[in-house]
């Protein structure tokens, strides 16, 4: 009798509908986790970093503005140096933008190679094309490395996901350099062996023209990516800075037809109105800008969510990232 009754609840059982599961959570795009990213997480970019471009307004009469951020220590100091005083003394205005190759650069400064430089520019040495590896730039790769080992146990863990289940968690090997990180909001190459660091050509950095070498510019000649990244100049050209702000009025101008895509007739170019420091503008037209930590946890997230896409519409998780795919976002503060 007994077993009987254990039998008919057991039927019983098997036949009430089983409790319903809450779904996973659909996982963020880099995107949403940017936006949620609280306030604490953003760092504000002095506006004595900033360099405002205004080129000529363009065929219907439209303002085009270029913000540029100029790179901090230890990177680029020398060039950096002549870049103020070269914008303290106006020099850029009635300049042009004189060469737009198709993914690669465009290129801007004295179209004549005759105007004369503001006094007090220094000679900067190839050698500071890289920067000692410091003691801080040390601890951010040891930072990075533990948030790498973090991602791979994660993604071993979800591995029996229908949606995961062929993620292969691989730091992709960078063909530049021993190692890459993102560093103070920067994207970084290393040398452990050289104990050197240095810059990165990824979209929208910004460099500094040259002739050939021992020449290494003067900070006159400036040039930003508009392609896939030119990561063979890395260390053979300095890189001052990034476009924040305005690429798509450089990114879209015709492209040059003579060698190198420069412009073959004056026309062709177009005309800067004026680059200041924006500090050195009324305080209330000073752009202002903040960027995403690159020590908070919410960019940790983004950036693993940037090698590893689980939002609905990505199929496959590529489990890695090349340095140029992770790039830093910048917010605009206010409406200037």
């Amino acid at each position: 009798m007994t077993h009987r009754l254990l039998a008919a609840a057991a039927a019983f059982a098997l036949a009430l509908p089983a409790a319903a599961e809450e779904p996973p959570p659909t996982p963020l795009s880099p995107g949403e986790i940017v936006d949620a990213a609280p306030a604490a997480d953003w760092v504000a970019i002095a506006p004595s970093d900033l360099l405002v471009m205004d080129l000529a307004p363009d065929a219907a009469g439209k303002a085009r503005r270029v913000v540029i951020q100029l790179m901090p220590a230890p990177f680029s100091q020398g060039w950096i140096g002549n870049i103020r005083k070269l914008a303290a003394a106006h020099w850029w205005d009635g300049t042009s933008i004189n060469r737009v190759q198709d993914n690669y650069v465009v290129q801007w400064g004295d179209a004549t190679e005759k105007k004369a430089l503001p006094n007090g520019l220094v000679t900067v040495r190839e050698s500071e094309y890289e920067a000692p590896l410091d003691k801080y730039l040390q601890a951010a790769l040891h930072t990075k490395m533990k948030s790498e080992e973090a991602g791979l146990l994660a993604a071993f863990r979800q591995s029996g996901d229908k949606k995961v289940q062929a993620v292969k968690w691989a730091i992709p090997r960078d063909p530049f350099a021993e190692e890459t990180l993102v560093f103070r909001g920067w994207p970084i190459a290393v040398d452990r062996q050289e104990q050197s660091a240095w810059p990165v050509h990824c979209y929208g950095m910004v460099g500094v023209g040259r002739n050939l070498s021992p020449d290494t510019g003067s900070g006159a000649e400036l040039y930003t990516v508009i392609g896939h990244a030119p990561r063979h100049l890395d260390r053979n050209i300095a890189l001052v800075g990034r476009v924040v702000a305005g690429i798509e009025h450089l990114s879209s101008l015709p492209r040059g037809t003579g060698a190198l895509g420069f412009y073959e007739e004056e026309a062709q170019r177009v005309p800067i109105a004026s680059v200041r420091i924006a500090s050195e503008l009324p305080a209330a037209a000073q752009p202002r800008f903040e960027y995403l930590s690159t020590e908070s946890a919410s960019f940790a997230k983004y950036a693993d969510a940037r090698a590893n896409r689980r939002d609905p519409f990505f199929i496959r998780p590529a489990g890695g990232a090349d340095i140029c795919n992770i790039p830093v976002p910048v917010r605009r503060v206010g409406t200037k």
